[in-house]
């Protein structure tokens, strides 16, 4: 009998990303509060692991991380990989935050999920495999339930489904 499987992963699409980040540009640029400021919004680094946020007040901060959390919403992307615990810096007048960008499941997170899944659907079997978590079932009907169940969770982060079988 031939059993079917997905990958539980948490990750960005950067190409989307990109996206996010130039949309976000632009309404900053457009933005009558932000006229005549220093309120920028770029990459951190060529790897495209952190977003740096750079304004004149801890207010205009917070207006561009609304901005970048809308622009997340309306191209379908998570949130929840915006790590926004870091305390921003002031340098001449200047405000700098850098947002890291949550990628992986760490150990604690794929225990809490498998467990999860354990709990409700013990028919499941599933498989930590580094940073990702395999499901596998005899039926593809559980699978659909797994997903429905982790989609019902609310995580402090992004899950995606991929690699079906």
């Amino acid at each position: 009998m031939p059993t079917f499987s997905f990958d539980i992963v948490s990750e960005y699409d950067k190409s989307e990303l990109n996206n996010v980040l130039d949309q976000s540009q632009r309404e900053i640029a457009n933005r009558y509060d932000f006229k005549g400021t220093s309120a920028d919004l770029d990459w951190q680094d060529g790897e495209k692991k952190s977003i740096k946020i750079t304004a004149d007040s801890e207010f205009h901060v917070d207006a561009i991380i609304d901005i970048l959390r809308k622009k997340l919403a309306t191209r379908n992307q998570s949130q929840k990989i915006l790590d926004v615990s870091q305390e921003p810096t002031t340098t001449n007048l200047k405000v700098t935050k850098i947002i890291p960008l949550k990628k992986g499941l760490d150990q604690e997170k794929a225990k809490k999920i498998t467990s999860l899944i354990r709990q409700e659907l013990p028919k499941i079997k599933t498989q930590i495999q580094g940073e990702e978590v395999r499901v596998m079932s005899p039926k593809k009907d559980e699978l659909q339930q797994a997903m429905q169940l982790l989609n019902a969770q609310d995580f402090d982060f992004a899950l995606q489904f991929n690699n079906f079988r």
